[in-house]
């Protein structure tokens, strides 16, 4: 079964996936240690892809496909004409800033398709890139949460601006559903109801 819950017109259901997700090639990443223990270090502006990544990633040449942000960048003149034709989206890990996308797009609503990728279940991150895009960069296409995805954060991305999630594999995308109901009426504004619980009501005298 897919694990793609999509929403349309607020109401979610798992659904078929049209987008073809273009992966970045395996590298040696640098490792450090800290605290006896290896961590991998993604800090913003620290650089995690290579050239060679990069030029030998493989895009299909037809059909949807979400490129990695730094191969948009990269070929962003050789896929010129299917970005026009609106088969082309970009992907982002948490870690990477949005100014590098918008310096290479100005005009994000050209892009039919933005995803991000979380590498781990506790990277809040998420959510503000989600915010941001919706709010700051007015971006209204499909926005995607993808990677360590689970249940619980679903009512919390949808808040934030998501429109559809890719379920951790080992995850039933039917079962996470439920969540996105978790909670009826959110006392603050967000991106999906910008007005607080205070502002929505009118309690009378």
């Amino acid at each position: 079964m897919s694990s793609l819950i999509s929403l349309k017109n607020d109401v979610a259901s798992v659904a078929s996936d049209n987008w073809t997700l273009v992966k970045l090639p395996e590298s040696q990443v640098e490792e450090r240690k800290q605290a006896g223990k290896v961590v991998l270090f993604k800090l913003t502006g620290e650089q995690t892809v290579t050239e060679a990544q990069v030029a030998n990633t493989v895009i299909p040449e037809t059909g949807n496909v979400i490129v990695p942000l730094s191969v948009f960048i990269a070929r962003q003149q050789a896929l010129k004409t299917r970005i026009a034709q609106g088969e082309i989206g970009v992907w982002l890990a948490t870690h990477e800033l949005l100014e590098t996308l918008t310096q290479a797009q100005a005009d994000l609503n050209h892009l039919p398709f933005i995803a991000i990728f979380v590498e781990r279940f506790a990277d809040g991150r998420i959510f503000s890139l989600g915010n941001l895009l919706r709010t700051r960069y007015g971006f209204k296409n499909e926005l995607r949460a993808f990677g360590d995805v689970l249940r619980d954060q679903l009512f919390f991305l949808k808040r934030s601006g998501f429109t559809s999630f890719v379920i951790r594999a080992d995850r039933s995308a039917q079962d996470a559903i439920a969540s996105l109901n978790d909670f009826t009426q959110p006392y603050q504004g967000a991106v999906d109801e910008p007005r607080p619980v205070f502002k929505r009501y009118n309690r009378g005298a």
